[in-house]
């Protein structure tokens, strides 16, 4: 891979081929989870689809990679970490948000469909949390804030339509020491200054003997410890 003036890319996986089968895995597992949300077949189409799923679940049986030990598409330096459920490309779970920041603002888009749904045609209020934690995290992140999530703090101000383009922003609002207050809010992309969901977080760097206990036996594929604790470990941003 290599980037627009045809250097090669650092950010680039290691297993280019990998990785462009592992974001065509996770694009077919959203359109199954999506239509398995919103089919009209009847039981006998049901169950002959179940039965397919798991035929095909049978590809990849085989030896697995401990939790403690990083995907090796995941590169924390180049900020890529590949099944992050917000944001991964190759997580089926993930919408995916794809996230660029403007002068320290980051701001993604998505439209989200019935596998997120709460009250019926609308975001549930758990997947709100969710996204807003990611945004805020990568907001303090990329602003060289790097931190874990202490406090999160949600306003639901209207409900968040689902199949409709969304708009979702965060900034900094202050930082001290090792704490940062990030603030953000999830709109309507064609009306993003009438926030549906506005939060608030407190995001502390661990001291260097909790980040120990809680990353100590982080390693990457090769074994290296890599434990996060940097701004780099924030998902991947487009500078604009």
């Amino acid at each position: 891979m290599t980037t627009n003036d045809g250097a090669p890319d650092p950010g680039a996986p290691a297993d280019a081929d990998l990785m462009t089968a592992s974001v065509d895995l996770a694009a077919a597992l959203r359109e199954l989870i999506e239509l398995s949300a919103t089919t009209t077949a009847d039981a006998t189409a049901v169950r002959s689809a179940a039965e397919l799923v798991r035929a095909a679940t049978g590809q990849l049986e085989g030896p697995r990679r401990p939790l403690s030990q990083l995907p090796r598409l995941d590169d924390p330096a180049a900020r890529r970490r590949t099944f992050n459920p917000v944001s991964g490309v190759a997580n089926g779970m993930a919408p995916p948000l794809r996230f660029r920041v403007t002068d320290g603002v980051v701001s993604a888009e998505a439209t989200l469909g019935a596998a997120y749904e709460g009250p019926p045609t609308f975001l549930h209020g758990g997947m709100s949390a969710l996204f807003m934690d990611q945004v805020l995290g990568d907001t303090a992140a990329v602003n060289g804030l790097w931190g874990m999530t202490a406090h999160l703090e949600l306003d639901y101000r209207g409900p968040v339509p689902l199949g409709r383009p969304l708009a979702f922003r965060g900034w900094v609002e202050e930082t001290s020491g090792r704490k940062s207050v990030i603030a953000g809010s999830i709109a309507l992309a064609d009306a993003p200054d009438r926030p549906l969901v506005e939060a608030r977080g407190i995001f502390v760097m661990p001291r260097p003997e909790k980040l120990e206990s809680y990353f100590g036996s982080v390693t990457d594929v090769s074994g290296a410890h890599r434990p996060p604790g940097n701004p780099g470990d924030a998902t991947v941003v487009e500078q604009v």
